[in-house]
C-alpha cells in the first residue's frame, strides 16, 4: 500500500516538474540533465508554484491541507510559491449517503429514524475528513450533524509518514534544513489532523470556544448536543447567516462593511491575547455574518491554536513594539526569549527589523501584504540564526486568514491603529494595577490554604537539613574509619610478610 502510494506520489510530481525543487542540490544535481532528457515531452510551461499547487491538488485533501498550512510557513518557501498555495481549496467530493447513515446507525446503535425526525441524505459541505448534513431533532431542534469519512485514518497514516520521509530529506539535502524543523512542522500537522478525526474534540472545542464569547457581540458560536455526539459524530445547531464572501448580499442585509472588517481584528486579537485559544482555520468557507449585524457565526472547530501565557506576553510585546516602532524592543524581546543566540548583536538586529517594517507603516491595508512583510522578516532572521517556532505556526496562518478577509471586506482598514488600543488595553491588564489586582484575587485562595502549614514545613525542613547534616557526618566518619582500617590492613599484612621471612631466616 505504502509503495503504491510512494509510486503515485513520484509519478505525479514528475508529471508536474517537480524534481527542481530536489535536483537543484548540488548532491544530486547530475540527475536533472538524466531525467530532463526522459521526459522531454513534459508542458512545463506553467510557473513553479502552479505546478506545485495541482500536484498537490491531484495528490489529494491530505496534501491539499498539506499545501494550505505550508502557505503560512514563509520561512520555508518562496513567496510565488507561497501565493500560489494559499489559493488551495479544501474541495472534496462528498462520500455516498448511505456511507453516513451506516456511520450514525453504527454510532446511536439504533436506526436513523429513532435518532432524528428528519434527516437531509444530501450533504450539505463536504471536506477532506468530513462532511455534514442537516437534520432536526424530534423535539423540533434544527441540528447540522457533521460525519467523519469513512476509511481516512490510515489513508493519513500512510501520507503522513511520507511527509516525514520528505522532512527527512529537506534536513539531509539542504543548508540550515535543520533550523527550519521540517519534522516538527510535520509533527504539528499530524497532530492537528488527529484532533480533526476525533469529532469529540472539534465538539468539545466548539463548546469552549461558545463559553469564550457566551453573549457577545462579536462572535456567535453554535451549541453542541453531546448526547448525540460520537468520536466520529458531531451534533450541533445549524446555523442562518450570510458567507462572509458574499459582500453584495451583506450590504443589502443592512450590514456595516468597514464596522464588520474592524470587528474581525478585534474578534482575532481577543482570541489570542484574552484567552489563548483561538479559530485557527478562519477562511471564508467557514465564517457567516448574521444578517443585519456585524456579528460572525464561526463554523468548523476540527483546527484550534492554543498559546501559553509566555507566549502571549511575547506576541503582546512584540505586536505593540512594532506600533510603537521600537524595533529595539522587538530585538531585545527576540534574545530574552531565547530566539536568537545569547551572543547576537541587538544594534544589527534593531536594525534589520527596522528596515522590514519602517516601509509599511502609515498605509492603508490594501497596500501592505503580510505575507511580504513576514517572508522578509524570516529571510532577516536566517542571518541571526533564528529558531522558528512551530507552534506560532497557526497563529501565523490565522493572521494571514485576518488579512484576506480585512483585503475583502475592507480593504482601508489600518490594521495597526484597530490592534494598537486592544494591545495596549491588554498589556494594562498584564502589567498594570489591574493584573496586581487580578493575580491576588488568584493566589489568595493558595495563600490560605498555605499559611497555616508554613510552621511545620519550617520544622520540616529543618529537621531535613540536620538528618542531612548528621548523614553527612556520619559518612564522613565511616569514609575515615575506612581509610584508617584499610592503612591497618596493609601495615598488618606488612608486619605479617617481614615476620614469615624473619622465621624463614631463622629456621634455616
Amino acid at each position: 500500500m505504502k509503495l503504491l502510494r510512494l509510486a503515485r506520489i513520484l509519478t505525479i510530481g514528475l508529471h508536474f516538474g517537480l524534481e527542481e525543487f530536489f535536483l537543484g542540490h548540488e548532491r544530486v544535481r547530475p540527475l536533472r540533465w538524466l531525467v530532463r532528457a526522459t521526459l522531454f515531452w513534459r508542458p512545463l510551461a506553467e510557473p513553479r508554484g502552479v505546478r506545485l499547487r495541482r500536484a498537490l491538488e491531484a495528490l489529494g485533501p491530505i496534501f491539499v491541507k498539506f499545501g494550505q498550512m505550508l502557505s503560512t510557513r514563509r520561512d520555508l518557501v518562496p513567496l510565488d510559491i507561497a501565493d500560489e498555495l494559499a489559493q488551495l481549496q479544501d474541495r472534496v467530493p462528498p462520500f455516498p449517503s448511505s456511507e453516513a447513515i451506516a456511520t450514525l446507525e453504527a454510532a446511536y446503535k439504533k436506526p436513523l429514524a429513532e435518532v432524528f425526525a428528519e434527516f437531509d441524505a444530501t450533504p450539505v459541505a463536504s471536506a477532506s475528513v468530513a462532511q455534514v448534513h442537516f437534520a432536526r431533532l424530534h423535539n423540533g431542534t434544527a441540528v447540522a450533524v457533521k460525519v467523519l469519512r469513512p476509511g481516512i485514518a490510515p489513508v493519513i497514516a500512510h501520507d503522513v509518514s511520507l511527509l516525514y520521509a520528505a522532512a527527512g530529506l529537506i534536513e539531509k539535502l539542504f543548508a540550515g534544513g535543520k533550523r527550519l524543523r521540517p519534522r516538527e512542522v510535520v509533527a504539528e500537522f499530524e497532530k492537528h489532523l488527529e484532533d480533526e478525526l476525533d469529532l469529540m474534540r472539534e465538539a468539545a472545542n466548539c463548546s469552549q470556544l461558545r463559553r469564550n464569547f457566551m453573549d457577545s457581540p462579536l462572535l456567535l458560536v453554535p451549541w453542541v448536543y453531546w448526547d448525540y455526539c460520537a468520536r466520529d459524530v458531531m451534533v450541533m445547531d445549524r446555523m442562518d447567516g450570510i458567507p462572509v464572501s458574499q459582500i453584495e448580499r451583506l450590504r443589502e442585509s443592512g450590514v456595516d462593511i468597514p464596522r464588520l472588517a474592524a470587528t474581525g481584528v478585534e474578534i482575532f486579537f481577543t482570541q489570542v491575547f484574552r484567552d489563548g485559544f483561538f479559530h485557527a482555520d478562519m477562511h471564508p468557507g467557514n465564517i457567516l455574518v448574521r444578517a443585519g449585524s456585524e456579528q460572525y457565526i464561526a463554523l468548523d472547530f476540527g483546527i484550534m491554536g492554543t498559546l501559553t501565557e509566555v507566549d502571549k506576553q511575547y506576541l503582546a510585546r512584540n505586536f505593540l513594539a512594532f506600533f510603537r516602532r521600537d524595533y529595539k524592543g522587538v530585538a531585545l524581546a527576540h534574545l530574552e526569549s531565547g530566539w536568537v543566540p545569547a551572543d547576537t548583536r541587538i544594534d544589527e538586529l534593531e536594525a534589520a527589523v527596522r528596515a522590514v517594517c519602517e516601509p509599511v507603516f502609515d498605509r492603508p491595508l490594501k497596500e501592505i501584504s503580510f505575507g511580504r512583510v513576514l517572508l522578509q522578516l524570516f529571510q532577516a532572521s536566517r542571518r541571526f540564526h533564528v529558531e522558528i517556532q512551530p507552534q506560532l505556526v497557526l497563529l501565523q496562518k490565522t493572521l494571514l486568514n485576518i488579512e484576506g478577509l480585512g483585503r475583502q471586506l475592507d480593504p482601508e482598514l489600518d490594521l495597526w491603529k484597530t490592534a494598537k488600543p486592544f494591545l495596549e488595553r491588554w498589556m494594562n491588564e498584564q502589567l498594570g494595577w489591574r493584573a496586581l489586582v487580578k493575580n491576588l484575587q488568584t493566589e489568595a485562595p493558595k495563600w490560605a490554604a498555605l499559611l497555616p502549614q508554613l510552621p511545620r514545613l519550617a520544622h520540616q525542613a529543618l529537621n531535613q537539613n540536620r538528618l542531612a547534616q548528621l548523614e553527612a557526618g556520619l559518612t564522613l566518619m565511616l569514609n575515615q574509619q575506612h581509610t584508617r582500617n584499610r592503612w591497618l590492613g596493609i601495615i598488618a599484612g606488612l608486619l605479617a610478610v617481614l615476620a614469615t621471612a624473619t622465621l624463614y631466616f631463622n629456621l634455616r
